[in-house]
C-alpha cells in the first residue's frame, strides 16, 4: 500500500516532541533551529526566524506582563493570518496567560458574547476590525486595553511597540515561562454554535503536547518542514497545524491572509504538510479537470491516460486492502512508474505538492472520489478525525495504509468506543479539560467513565478503521423510518460538477429528499466564460436556463451515487450566496441547520407541494 511518490520519511525525530508544555517546545525549538526561517509571508517581504521570532516573543510579553497579563488570565485575539498573531498569542502563552481567537466574521454581538465569556481584559486586532470591536466592547467594562497592530495612530488605543514600552523594570521572562504547568490551560478555542451559543474549549499544554505526539506517531513529522497558514486562527485545525506544531517540530509557516488565495501559495512554498476541509481539495480537483479539458489535445491525451492509470493502480490497491482483489498486476505497476515518471512528477510539481510528507482532508465528509482523484495524481491524501475538544486528534489514516472512505484507526493512547446508537466515546490524554464556565455542559459531555460523548455518529471496520457517519444530531430519519446522513449526500452534490457551492438536505420526518442549493462563483465564473453568457450577477444567473440545465444535470448525476431513499426528489437553486458567518453558515462553513430551516421554511413547503426544479431524467 505504499505511495511511492510520497517524500522520504523523516529520521530525526524533532526534540521538542518530548516538551511537557508549549514554552517549553518553543525554547528548545529556538535552539535547535536559530537561523532557519519561522514566520514569513509570501514572496519573502517578511521573514522572522526562530532567534527573531523568540526576540519579539520575549519583548511583547514583558509588554503583556506591563498590562496585567499574567497567568490564568485570557487575552483575546482578531487577526487574520499575518506574523503578529504567532507572536502575540506566544508571548501570551509564555505568561502563563490563555489566548483565544475571534473569527474574523463575527458580528460585534458574537464579539461582545466571546470577550465577556472568556473575561479579557485586552483584545489585540487589525485596523479592518476595529469599528466591530469598539462597537462590542461598549458594554464590556472589563476591557481595558485595544492593541492594533498594523495602525499606530488608531485613537484611544495601543501598537504594539507601545505594549513593549509598558514593560515592568527587571522582569524575568525565563522564570515566568519556567513556571507554567502542564495542565494549565493553553488556549479556549470556541465551538461554532451549530447547536445553541458557542462554548470555550479549554485546552491544556498537556493536551496539545499529547496530540502532537500521538499523531507524530503515526505521521512522523519533519523537523524543519513547511506550512501554509490560511484557515482561520480560531480554529482548532489551524492553530495546531501553523501555530503549536512549527513549535514542537520547527516547522516554517508562510501567512496566507486571504483563504481563496492558497493554491497559488502552494508552488513557493512547497508544503511539507498540508490540510485542507473537502472544499478545497473538490475545489482544485474542479480546477485541475477543467484545465485538462482544455489543453490541446497532443498534451490532453497523454496527462488523462496518466491519470487513468493512476485510478486504475488506485482502486486495485484499495481492492486488495479491503480483501477484493490481488492488488495492481505488475504490468500496472510499471505503466504507473512510467507515466507517473514522464507526467504525473511534473504535474505535482507545478502545483507545489511534490514535497508533501503527509497531507489530510477533514472537518466534514469527503466524498471517495475526490480522495482518488488525489491519489491517482500520486497524491497521497487522507482523511483524518478530531474536534476542538480533543485538540483536533482523533484518528488517522497512517500514508503508507490508507483506506480511502475512513477516517483510520484510532491515535496512540486514544480509546474510542461505539455507544448503543453509534455515537463515538473517546477518551484520551488529548481530550479537553471542560468547557469554560459551563460545568453542567462539562459534565454532560462526559460518561461516568470519563470518556467524550462526541456527537458523531461512527462504525469501525474489521481493520479497526473508523468511519463517519454522521452527526448524531443531523440524521435524517424520513417518514418511513429510514436513517440517512444528509452530510455525504450534500457532498455528493457538491461534487457533482462545478456549479454548485452550497447544499442543504431536507428530509427528517419528510417522505423523500429535498435540498436548497447555491451557485460557487469559480464555477459561475468559468462556466459563464465558456458558454457566453452576459457577466450577470449572480442572483440573475441562477434563473439562467442554461445555468439552471447545467444544475438540474448534477443534482442527477450526484442522484446516480446515492441509493433510491437517499435521492433528490426537487431543488430550490437560490440566487444569493451563503457566506461564512452568516445566516446559514457557521465561520468554519458548517450548516445552520435549524436556522436553514426556519429562514427558508416557506421554501421548503413549496417543493414540497411540487415547486422547484427536478433533476434531469436518468
Amino acid at each position: 500500500m505504499t505511495i511511492e511518490t510520497r517524500a522520504e520519511r523523516p529520521t530525526e525525530r524533532p526534540p521538542a516532541l518530548d516538551a511537557q508544555t508549549a514554552c517549553e517546545a518553543f525554547q528548545i525549538t529556538v535552539q535547535k533551529m536559530g537561523e532557519a526561517p519561522a514566520l514569513r509571508t509570501k514572496g519573502g517581504e517578511t521573514v522572522y526566524t526562530w532567534s527573531e521570532y523568540a526576540r519579539r516573543v520575549r519583548e511583547v510579553a514583558a509588554g503583556l506582563a506591563g498590562l496585567g497579563l499574567e497567568r490564568g488570565r485570557t487575552i483575546a485575539l482578531m487577526l487574520s493570518n499575518r506574523p503578529e498573531f504567532h507572536i502575540v498569542d506566544a508571548a501570551a502563552m509564555h505568561l502563563g496567560a490563555t489566548p483565544h481567537s475571534i473569527y474574523n466574521t463575527s458580528s460585534p454581538d458574537q464579539i461582545a458574547y466571546q470577550v465577556a465569556d472568556a473575561e479579557s481584559p485586552v483584545i489585540v486586532c487589525e485596523r479592518a476590525f476595529l469599528d466591530r470591536i469598539r462597537a462590542a466592547v461598549r458594554e464590556l467594562p472589563t476591557v481595558e486595553h485595544i492593541v492594533v497592530v498594523d495602525d499606530p495612530a488608531a485613537e484611544g488605543c495601543l501598537s504594539l511597540d507601545d505594549v513593549v514600552e509598558r514593560a515592568p523594570a527587571g522582569f524575568d521572562f525565563d522564570a515566568t515561562w519556567r513556571s507554567v504547568r502542564p495542565d494549565d490551560v493553553l488556549t479556549l478555542i470556541y465551538t461554532s454554535g451549530t447547536t445553541g451559543p458557542p462554548k470555550g474549549v479549554e485546552l491544556t499544554h498537556a493536551n496539545l503536547c499529547a496530540g502532537a505526539r500521538a499523531y507524530d506517531e503515526v505521521l512522523r513529522f519533519p523537523l524543519g518542514g513547511r506550512v501554509v497558514s490560511y484557515l482561520p486562527m480560531a480554529h482548532i485545525a489551524e492553530r495546531a497545524v501553523s501555530h503549536y506544531l512549527p513549535m514542537l517540530c520547527g516547522f516554517s509557516a508562510t501567512s496566507c491572509p486571504d483563504p481563496r488565495e492558497v493554491i497559488s501559495y502552494l508552488p513557493e512554498v512547497r508544503p511539507s504538510w498540508f490540510f485542507a476541509p473537502p472544499r478545497v481539495w473538490e475545489k482544485l480537483r474542479a480546477g485541475l479537470e477543467a484545465m485538462v479539458a482544455n489543453l490541446p489535445d497532443e498534451r490532453r491525451r497523454p496527462l488523462e491516460r496518466a491519470l487513468q492509470v493512476g485510478l486504475e493502480r488506485t482502486r486495485a490497491e484499495q481492492a486488495a486492502f479491503r480483501g477484493e482483489g490481488p492488488g495492481p498486476d505488475d504490468r500496472l505497476l510499471a505503466e504507473w512508474r512510467e507515466v507517473d515518471a514522464e507526467i504525473l512528477s511534473g504535474a505535482r510539481a507545478m502545483l507545489g505538492m511534490n514535497e508533501l510528507v503527509m497531507c489530510n482532508v477533514g472537518a466534514a465528509p469527503c466524498p471517495p472520489e475526490v480522495i482518488e482523484f488525489f491519489h491517482a495524481l500520486g497524491i497521497p491524501l487522507a482523511e483524518l478525525w478530531g474536534m476542538s475538544e480533543t485538540a483536533g486528534a482523533g484518528t488517522c489514516n497512517p500514508p503508507e495504509r490508507i483506506k480511502i472512505g475512513t477516517v483510520g484507526p484510532p491515535l496512540p493512547g486514544a480509546e474510542i468506543e461505539l455507544d448503543s446508537d453509534g455515537e463515538i466515546l473517546i477518551r484520551a490524554p488529548f481530550v479537553m479539560r471542560g468547557y469554560r464556565n459551563k460545568p453542567d455542559r462539562t459534565r454532560e459531555a462526559f460518561t461516568d467513565d470519563g470518556f467524550l460523548r462526541t456527537g458523531d455518529v461512527g462504525e469501525f471496520d474489521d481493520d479497526g478503521y473508523l468511519r463517519i457517519v454522521d452527526r448524531k444530531k443531523e440524521l435524517i430519519i424520513n417518514a418511513a423510518g429510514k436513517n440517512m446522513s444528509p452530510a455525504n449526500i450534500e457532498a455528493r452534490l457538491k461534487t457533482a460538477g462545478p456549479l454548485i457551492g452550497q447544499a442543504a438536505v431536507i428530509g427528517d420526518r419528510r417522505p423523500y429528499n429535498v435540498a436548497l442549493l447555491t451557485l460557487d462563483p469559480d464555477g459561475l465564473q468559468v462556466f459563464v466564460q465558456q458558454h457566453g453568457l452576459d457577466a450577470e450577477e449572480p442572483s440573475a444567473l441562477a434563473k439562467h436556463p442554461l445555468v439552471l440545465e447545467q444544475v438540474r444535470r448534477e443534482v442527477a448525476l450526484a442522484n446516480g451515487k446515492l441509493a433510491r431513499v437517499e435521492q433528490i426528489k426537487r431543488f430550490a437553486l437560490l440566487t444569493e450566496p451563503w457566506e461564512p458567518g452568516g445566516d446559514e453558515l457557521t465561520p468554519t462553513m458548517k450548516l445552520k441547520r435549524k436556522p436553514i430551516n426556519e429562514k427558508y421554511a416557506a421554501v421548503i413547503e413549496e417543493l414540497y407541494a411540487g415547486g422547484g426544479e427536478e433533476p434531469l431524467a436518468e
